[in-house]
């Protein structure tokens, strides 16, 4: 299975589109936030005002049935599917060259991982500390 870069599929996908690709349709709307029925647990009734999405932020929360997250959080819940492949078929959907997904990892730098060099310390003069260090 291909490596994929989770924050890239985030910073293409916002949740605005993720909204739309499960068919949400909000109830109500005040600045970026968002309220209307919760595609998580199946809201039945279509004035529902139980999820709360922020389209600034890319968060979602659902005040009935407790699921919150991100974007890609909030697809792979209402999927089902585990997280790389939910964040696999939302950029298809979405219309996300996936090479893109999958190559962005070779262009970020790596981390070092492991032991690091430490700056060396001068060492401790009694005079200044007033400390014998004999």
């Amino acid at each position: 299975m291909p490596s994929l870069d989770f924050q890239a599929v985030r910073e293409v996908v916002n949740i605005s589109q993720v909204l739309e690709i499960v068919g949400f349709v909000a109830t109500e709307q005040s600045g970026d936030q968002v309220r209307g029925p919760c595609p998580v647990h199946g809201s039945t009734s279509p004035d529902s005002r139980s999820l709360s999405a922020n389209l600034r932020r890319n968060t979602f929360q659902c005040f009935k049935c407790g699921a919150k997250g991100n974007q890609l959080d909030l697809y792979a819940t209402i999927t089902g599917l585990p997280i790389h492949e939910a964040a696999l078929q939302l950029c298809e959907k979405a219309g996300v060259d996936l090479q893109q997904m999958l190559l962005s990892l070779t262009k970020r730098p790596l981390r070092p991982r492991g032991i690091r060099e430490e700056e060396p310390v001068s060492p401790v003069d009694s005079e200044t500390t007033g400390y014998n260090s004999k």
